[in-house]
């Protein structure tokens, strides 16, 4: 069995776990509240950006920083946790499959979902624009070139925290357990993309990365910038150790 059909069989397996519903119900969820204050948006231009720029960025403040994370969270559980429930990971095990080219399958389906996600929230902001233009008599909308750019880097700068968390979910056997220190390793990305070190903690890219654009967007707000040194090696060695520790570990219990 090659590895193109590996990944096609996991993708056929995320239809039983409902995690898409996850997905859509975090879209909804993060734009409700933009929607119902859009007119708060006219009172940051002192801080020198424009309504509509100020209605992207504060939307996908709150998403780079908890909703997306928590979400892939979640989604690397149940990936993992549909095998378990279902002793379905020992059925694959006694295929002719190497648990490396099993466990690079579910990753690539796990980068898949985020893409999905990122994909997903971008058309809730278009709707969600589309919505406070006409209720604000004011254009919300940006244009799909700057949009795709920002949320280009956004999935690129989230690779090694799904790394992490995937590591979390196969090294951490019980659900409950992946899921708290996930959620966990979260709540401090605020607190660290303020320092100097936060290229070292993975779950801080998505949300410095955005809160740096909101630097660049606002004339007279101050915020970090990003600067690929020493980010980008920080980044690769974060990713292939965590990448690394999940193929060693992939599958090791369930074959003693």
């Amino acid at each position: 069995m090659n590895f193109f059909s590996l990944v096609r069989i996991e993708f056929l397996k995320i239809k039983r776990t409902g995690i898409l519903w996850i997905l859509f119900a975090a879209a909804i969820i993060l734009w409700i509240p933009s929607i119902l204050h859009s007119d708060l948006n006219f009172t940051m231009q002192a801080e020198g950006i424009s309504p509509e720029h100020n209605f992207f960025i504060q939307g996908f403040l709150a998403m780079s920083w908890f909703l997306f994370p928590a979400s892939m969270v979640v989604s690397t559980v149940l990936l993992n946790h549909t095998e378990r429930a279902n002793k379905g990971i020992l059925k694959m095990l006694a295929l002719p499959v190497h648990t490396v080219s099993l466990c690079c399958a579910k990753f690539m389906v796990l980068l898949a979902l985020s893409a999905v996600q990122i994909l997903i929230m971008t058309g809730m902001y278009y709707i969600s624009a589309a919505i406070c233009s006409a209720s604000q008599n004011y254009c919300f909308t940006l244009s799909p070139l700057f949009v795709g750019k920002e949320l280009t880097f956004l999935f690129l700068s989230a690779i090694p925290m799904l790394a992490f968390f995937w590591m979390l979910s196969v090294c951490i056997r019980t659900p409950i357990f992946s899921v708290g220190i996930g959620l966990a390793s979260i709540v401090p990305s605020v607190l660290l993309i303020n320092t100097k070190a936060w290229f070292a903690y993975p779950m801080s890219y998505p949300f410095f990365v955005i809160t740096s654009e909101y630097g660049k967007l606002a004339a007279n707000l101050d915020t970090a910038q990003v600067r690929f040194l020493p980010w980008i090696p920080a980044a690769i060695l974060i990713t292939l150790f965590c990448f690394a520790s999940s193929c060693l570990c992939f599958g090791q219990a369930e074959r003693r």
